[in-house]
């Protein structure tokens, strides 16, 4: 059930995508969605490994691992408001689509010999030219994303970035909880980055780089960063928290949360403080505004 609902969900969020007019370059792919395509590409070469030697349950485990924790878990998660609120056309959604796309035709191929009907469904509904029948096509190349002197150093990126996102996402459980916030867009929140070594100095440069779009990864509707010394005591209303990083070394950070006192803008949910700023659309934030009615705005990492 986990597989199908996955492909149902990446199937109904490629309407009106066409691979032919609309595919994304590997290269121009925004930096989440190159990671989702370079995963899939690692998993596959770990899927045909596992065919080859007939370890049919090391496949439905990494599959459904895949769809579950990686997917789930976290890319279908954070790609959600960019596929949603971005304009049609523009490279924020077509290039989560063509991620989708991608994962997809591989997707696709790697169940036909174990999920022979669903994968046989899910390829009659892929957007684009194709085989009869999946048992008639071959693996999917999938493309390389990122030059392979960065895939290590990236994918590690990213893999502490979901591992500090599942950190935050347990202190904003316990405001659920509490009653401070209803969603995790209710919720402003605030990073102090204790800076007790080098990996503490790199991780925190990393999330100092995604600038705005950190809330984006977050899902929050205010994500800022700051710093504190490494034997400096937590500041004021603030919690520990402690995650693990790609690498394996521990942080022991600190984090704010607090329910957003600004206003909630209608379409994209988020609390902003521009909401109401454009007199022709005072109930939008400016970023819908920007969005709905003008160029629209620009994505490089979430």
């Amino acid at each position: 059930r986990r597989i199908r609902n996955t492909a149902r969900f990446l199937l109904s969020n490629l309407n009106g995508f066409d691979p032919a007019a609309n595919l994304v370059a590997p290269a121009e792919l925004i930096e989440l969605d190159r990671w989702a395509v370079d995963r899939a590409l690692r998993l596959q070469e770990e899927v045909i490994a596992a065919y080859r030697d007939y370890q049919f349950h090391l496949i439905y485990q990494k599959i459904h691992n895949f769809c579950a924790v990686e997917l789930g878990g976290f890319y279908l998660d954070v790609i959600k408001d960019r596929q949603y609120t971005t304009q049609t056309d523009s490279l924020a959604r077509r290039s989560v689509q063509t991620a989708m796309y991608h994962i997809l035709e591989a997707l696709a191929r790697w169940l036909a010999p174990i999920l022979s009907f669903t994968a046989d469904e899910i390829w009659e509904h892929i957007p684009g030219k194709r085989d009869a029948s999946v048992f008639l096509a071959t693996w999917y190349e999938l493309p390389e994303a990122l030059p392979a002197a960065e895939v290590a150093p990236f994918m590690a990126r990213w893999k502490s970035l979901a591992a500090l996102r599942d950190a935050v996402n347990d202190h904003l459980e316990a405001a659920r909880q509490a009653g401070t916030i209803g969603g995790s867009l209710d919720a402003e929140v605030r990073l102090h980055a204790r800076l007790d070594g080098d990996a503490d100095r790199a991780r925190h440069a990393e999330l100092a780089a995604l600038g705005n779009e950190l809330r984006f990864a977050l899902i929050t509707s205010g994500a800022a960063l700051t710093t504190v010394d490494a034997d400096a005591a937590l500041p004021a209303g603030a919690a520990e928290l402690a995650w693990s990083d790609a690498d394996g070394a521990t942080h022991r950070w600190a984090i704010e949360v607090a329910r957003s006192a600004h206003a909630k803008c209608p379409r994209c949910w988020h609390h902003r403080a521009d909401v109401g700023s454009d007199a022709d659309h005072p109930e939008l934030c400016g970023r819908c505004v920007s969005n709905a009615f003008d160029d629209g705005e620009t994505r490089r990492h979430a």
